[in-house]
């Protein structure tokens, strides 16, 4: 059952906004222009009980913190900007990796995470 708050709706609006995945404080610091007093707590629970309703996906990548998008999107990969810490999407996938599995294995899934530095860290360097 989705409680409906001032709160959840601005979090709920600040991840739709954004067209990458962002992390628990860059929701917070987004949705705090909004909402004020909104505290970091009120934040963790809005994206547990949104992932538990379905409507948001953890994004989960090595060295980094957890990110989360919406649950609709489609199959997509990502890029982990090292400088900023960012997540970005990526549109599209190369396919075709089952060539790459050793003989004998089956692929049940696959993520792809790009390492580098976005448009924004690689002109300030």
């Amino acid at each position: 059952m989705e409680r409906r708050t001032r709160q959840r709706d601005v979090i709920k609006q600040v991840i739709e906004g954004d067209d990458r995945p962002l992390s628990i404080h860059e929701i917070h610091e987004a949705a705090k222009s909004k909402v004020h007093n909104l505290g970091i707590a009120t934040v963790y629970r809005a994206v547990k009980e949104l992932s538990a309703d379905g409507w948001l996906r953890s994004v989960n990548l090595p060295h980094a913190q957890v990110h989360y998008e919406k649950s609709d999107k489609g199959h997509h990969h990502h890029f982990h900007c090292r400088s900023c810490a960012r997540i970005f999407e990526l549109e599209g996938c190369p396919g075709h990796l089952t060539r790459l599995i050793p003989r004998g294995f089956e692929m049940e899934d696959h993520d792809i995470i790009i390492n580098g530095q976005c448009a924004d860290c690689s002109t300030k360097g």
